[in-house]
């Protein structure tokens, strides 16, 4: 394919231009910000978001989603949850003939509680296949050639192949799913249990607390994904378990890090306030609590999390709470 628009230049979409830019002719990276598109492009390097890494000769870097668009064969969108609508809203009308429309975004829209896919199908009218891209990564990690290992998932089994076949090279493999509920679920709210894993963290409980939050929010994200029309195995794959197990537990991770900041008695505002990043757990706690609550689903790790950052429940409390629930079997749904 000759080539792709990457809508989104934060760290997570400049990776994918670093490490995608080999499997096309060139690769537009549409930047929001005009002075940064302007450096990018001058500097070869995204300074505010990437610093350091040195793009491909054949990255083009800009802030015109015209210019981005036109003559794409692959539109991948790396962009925060609450920016979707509106921005595919803009994108919509310039769209030619993709081949596939891909999400990298992992979250979930307040008010409405749709997924990225849904959004993107509803305001195109679902005239071009839709794909998602998820799992355990990075950005810089990916951006350095580490050996990286993703799922894309979309309901076409042709459009799956097209991907895996397009985006995957030396050090990033693809593999495929048919599943696109379950990837994104698992992408969505793993950030709500990272966290909680960052207050662990923060109040110093150890391992085996990590270790206990990483297992039994496999069990919460996985009861809810299913509860939406998922399978139970692709939570246990690397959109579900890989992602979770690499943000609770990497120091990459913004999730984690608003956890341990709340556990050192910071408030919730002025961590967001001191973040150049979005830390999707924080928006997709309240949207994952609304769904569990629409389907009869149980979530305490999630409602825990719900509590202290939106109701002002201490980290220690919520820690008792949940040790102090009522005993029940493993298995237990």
């Amino acid at each position: 394919m000759k080539k792709l628009a990457i809508i989104g230049g934060g760290g997570w979409g400049t990776a994918l231009a670093c490490v995608l830019a080999r499997r096309f002719e060139v690769a537009h990276l549409w930047v929001y910000e005009p002075d940064l598109a302007g450096r990018i492009e001058a500097t070869r390097v995204n300074d505010r978001f990437l610093p350091g890494v040195m793009l491909p000769p054949n990255v083009r870097a800009g802030d015109s989603l015209e210019g981005a668009l036109a003559g794409a064969d692959v539109v991948l969108s790396v962009m925060p949850s609450h920016v979707v609508r509106p921005l595919y809203t803009r994108i919509a009308p310039l769209l030619e003939s993709p081949s596939c429309l891909v999400s990298a975004t992992k979250g979930l829209e307040e008010g409405t509680l749709l997924r990225s896919s849904q959004i993107i199908a509803e305001v195109t009218r679902n005239r071009f296949p839709i794909a998602v891209l998820s799992g355990p990564t990075f950005a810089r990690d990916v951006a350095a050639g580490s050996p990286t290992a993703v799922v894309s998932a979309s309901e076409n089994p042709e459009t799956v192949r097209r991907i895996q076949e397009v985006f995957s090279g030396p050090t990033f493999r693809v593999y495929g799913s048919l599943d696109p509920i379950g990837v994104e679920i698992g992408g969505a709210l793993k950030n709500v249990i990272a966290i909680g894993a960052g207050i662990s963290d923060g109040l110093g409980l150890g391992h085996n607390a990590i270790a206990a939050l990483i297992t039994r929010g496999l069990a919460e994200l996985t009861r809810l994904a299913v509860a939406l029309g998922a399978k139970a195995e692709t939570l246990a794959g690397l959109a579900g378990l890989g992602d979770l197990v690499l943000t609770c537990t990497g120091n990459l991770s913004r999730n984690r890090q608003v956890g341990i900041k709340l556990a050192s008695g910071l408030q919730l505002e002025a961590i967001l306030a001191s973040m150049t990043t979005v830390a999707e757990g924080v928006k997709t706690t309240l949207v994952a609590m609304e769904l569990a609550r629409r389907h009869g689903v149980d979530l305490p790790i999630a409602a825990e999390m719900e509590a202290v950052i939106h109701g002002g429940r201490s980290p220690h409390e919520a820690i008792r709470r949940l040790m102090s629930r009522s005993l029940r079997s493993e298995m237990d749904e």
